[in-house]
């Protein structure tokens, strides 16, 4: 079994249902099949089972579609990220030595800029391009391959999908993600979260093939669903809303920052949106009052993953039932990342690798047939992050008695001030309440009598207005006082990765320039 046989086996049972789904082309499950097969045989004519295949793409069908094929052929597909910088997608290609660079035309002077200096790339496939001496056409390579199954033979543990972390602390590191890994990740998502999604849903991809939107698309696939990839280069909410009307879109991936802009641009009563069944969110942080506001406005139909490159996706999940504002119980349960998913064991450790007793935080680690074999070409990291089975994830955490998980922080950004503990995302929840804070990060800056002391980076509302007394005050009401900001900045944007984290490093490095340590 591997992940393109999804696709094939949809064919199978939902012929003549959308595979790709747009205003003017549909292409089906039938004809789709057949593509797979065609681009793999055409990859395979050129190199070898095995290779790496790099995808710079806009959001389009023919991104996912290589990604497929290139597991389809037996070839491990390379992601990369469209707002990275073109620095950053040279050191990628040159670490996973990609054999194929397929892009789509918007990227070409980027590529051309790093063409020198990428030695081991000898294929370079575009979009819309015809063929010259220096690049193949994406359309005119699909002629020429067979729609027979390409005759390679594909391992459970084969290397499916080569996945380059965000980098935010230090260069980028490749987490290899087997068609094991993915094919876990897609049962657990069907068993639990998209349980009701059939041949009948349409997955909207918002977010770039290189996040999560890929790999909840692959339960879309398994259950026959059309996907669906409108040409855009910026996340524009009254778009999404238009789009969402006009093909009737049942599901998507949001990172917790899409749902933020979607809120705040309150368009969505102008359209309807009923059709709306399941949006998954997770990558990084969504604080309770956001999703109190998108349920509010959208309905119930989130639901919570939490996983990681090393582990994708379905670690634990929060089921749309549970994202519930009428009962106190479940709505403090909104704070968590769920509970472990099944074929899953997570537990929380303190530095000695000790379990902690429930309520107590610890470092999230994992064991399951989701966890990566390990970091390409990083052994170093790879025994760093994997240890008698487990996986250490970076995470600070805590199980409650029920065995909800709430993620409180990465290891890293913990504040330690005056010897106490203090986990910027609880005092970020508490900050979000106030109706003038639109968004808030918050770090540990120096301070000569504590080690660390507080403070908070804070977006306002442009409707609103807030002093940092106001904001400081407001916090001291709703917590321990130790724990709320000793100071606030106010700023028009928070720096994001592009897969839209708050770059707290960048935050925080101005501050611990002519310090004795750093963070």
């Amino acid at each position: 079994m591997h992940v393109a046989h999804l696709v094939h086996r949809s064919a199978q049972r939902f012929p003549d249902r959308p595979l790709w789904l747009d205003f003017d082309k549909t292409i089906t499950y039938r004809e789709g099949s057949q593509r797979l097969n065609q681009m793999a045989n055409a990859l395979l004519g050129l190199g070898n089972q095995g290779d790496r295949v790099a995808i710079l793409s806009s959001n389009r069908f023919e991104a996912y579609e290589v990604y497929l094929a290139a597991m389809n052929a037996g070839m491990a597909a390379v992601p990369l990220n469209p707002k990275s910088h073109q620095t950053d997608h040279a050191f990628v290609l040159n670490d996973s030595k990609a054999r194929f660079v397929v892009f789509s035309p918007e990227y070409s002077e980027a590529l051309n800029t790093i063409r020198q200096d990428l030695a081991g790339v000898e294929y370079w496939i575009e979009m819309d391009a015809g063929t010259s001496a220096a690049t193949l056409s994406y359309d005119a390579l699909l002629a020429q391959g067979s729609s027979e199954l390409p005759p390679v033979t594909i391992e459970p543990d084969s290397l499916a999908w080569l996945f380059y972390t965000s980098g935010t602390t230090g260069k980028p590191k490749g987490a290899m993600e087997t068609h094991r890994n993915l094919l876990t990740m897609v049962q657990q998502f069907r068993q639990t979260l998209l349980a009701d999604t059939n041949e009948f849903d349409v997955m909207l991809h918002l977010a770039p093939i290189a996040h999560g939107t890929a790999s909840v698309g692959l339960a879309h696939l398994a259950a026959g669903a059309a996907q669906t990839f409108p040409i855009s280069k910026s996340f524009e909410p009254e778009k999404v809303f238009e789009l969402i009307e006009r093909l009737k879109v049942t599901a998507s991936f949001l990172a917790p920052t899409m749902v933020q802009m979607l809120l705040q641009s309150q368009t969505a009563h102008r359209y309807n949106l009923s059709s709306l069944k399941n949006v998954i969110y997770g990558g990084g942080p969504m604080y309770v009052e956001v999703l109190r506001k998108a349920i509010e406005i959208f309905g119930p139909v989130f639901s919570q993953i939490y996983g990681q490159g090393e582990a994708p996706m379905t670690c634990t999940g929060l089921h749309k039932s549970e994202h519930r504002l009428d009962d106190p119980i479940a709505y403090t349960r909104l704070g968590s990342a769920g509970r472990e998913m099944p074929g899953v064991m997570v537990r929380t450790v303190d530095a000695d690798g000790q379990q902690v007793a429930a309520g107590t935080p610890g470092e999230v680690i994992i064991r399951s047939d989701l966890v990566m074999p390990g970091y390409w070409n990083r052994p170093d990291a790879t025994a760093e992050a994997l240890k008698n089975g487990w996986l250490h994830t970076g995470d600070v955490g805590y199980l409650d008695h029920e065995g909800y998980l709430f993620i409180t922080d990465r290891i890293k950004d913990m504040i330690i001030s005056g010897g106490a503990n203090i986990y910027p995302r609880e005092v970020e929840e508490v900050l979000l309440q106030h109706p003038a804070v639109a968004e808030v990060c918050v770090i540990g800056v120096p301070d000569e009598q504590w080690g660390e002391s507080v403070k908070a980076v804070v977006v306002l509302d442009p409707e609103r207005t807030a002093t940092a007394e106001e904001l400081i005050a407001f916090a001291r009401e709703r917590m321990a006082s130790y724990k709320k900001p000793k100071t606030v900045d106010f700023v028009a944007s928070l720096p994001k990765s592009a897969f839209g984290k708050v770059l707290k490093r960048e935050l925080r490095a101005p501050y611990w320039t002519d310090a004795a340590r750093t963070v």
